[in-house]
């Protein structure tokens, strides 16, 4: 667990491994475990594996995360849903880092925060688990957790984005991350990302987020040099670069592409 400090992405958003002020990551949709391990050696700073629109289990969880920790990458999930359960799991399972769904007001967020942190702060059980070495880190992990996961909430409709100076004001919200397509499909824009309605919303978002010194990211699902560019000159500062199946299709498309010209 040593090799895992997620308070370095949280207290300066700076990736010391490459000297960079923003943080990248990925998205794991697939499950496989080999996938995983490609992934975490990378280069990535984190990997979020995505447990809300996808068929991978808790258990599949825990063995990416297992894998992501060997190569000093923090691993990450999106939990399925906003509830006690979905987020106490993936934590005990080795999350150093979670992506809470539709967080849209106030409220939203202060279960999610509630759900993720230890007594006094919140209501998150006590176990041996693979967390802590199954015991043998219990007392230090119980100690520094609270203080050392992030906790992301997404930003995917109008309301949020109506409510962002309530959400950031939550205490233990570290930062949120923006789903640019849900966002759209919120604005009756459905998939058209560079909609204004859909940039003036994340950039509402950004600014918020820069008032409240908290992290801004957001999914770049078909990432570009120059779309990253932008985000990075933009202020986001935490950003997922495309994802395992979509790797796994632009590389083979690619492939067909080359034979056939």
């Amino acid at each position: 667990m040593d090799n895992v400090k997620i308070s370095d992405i949280i207290c300066k958003i700076i990736s010391k491994k490459h000297g960079r002020n923003f943080s990248l990551g990925s998205w794991i949709q697939t499950g496989n475990a080999v996938v995983g391990e490609i992934m975490s050696n990378s280069g990535f700073d984190w990997i979020a594996v995505d447990l809300e629109h996808t068929e991978i289990s808790i258990n599949t969880f825990a063995n990416l995360a297992r894998v992501m920790t060997i190569y000093g990458v923090v691993p990450m999930a999106r939990v399925s849903e906003n509830s006690t359960m979905a987020i106490r799991k993936v934590l005990d399972c080795g999350a150093m880092g979670i992506i809470v769904p539709l967080v849209n007001n106030k409220e939203d967020a202060k279960r999610a925060v509630v759900a993720a942190k230890y007594p006094p702060s919140g209501i998150r059980g006590f176990a041996f688990c693979q967390a802590n070495g199954w015991g043998k880190q219990f007392d230090e992990y119980v100690k520094s957790a609270n203080g050392e996961i992030l906790l992301m909430v997404m930003i995917e409709t109008r309301e949020a984005v109506e409510n962002i100076d309530a959400i950031l004001g939550v205490d233990g919200v570290d930062g949120v991350f923006i789903g640019p397509y849900d966002l759209s499909g919120s604005y009756g824009v459905i998939g058209q990302t560079d909609h204004n309605l859909v940039t003036d919303a994340k950039k509402a978002v950004l600014d918020a987020c820069k008032k409240h010194k908290k992290i801004a990211g957001q999914h770049i699902v078909l990432p570009t040099r120059q779309i990253v560019k932008e985000a990075i000159n933009e202020g986001y500062n935490f950003m997922a670069l495309g994802m395992d199946t979509v790797f796994i299709s632009d590389g083979a498309k690619s492939v067909v592409d080359m034979a056939e010209c």
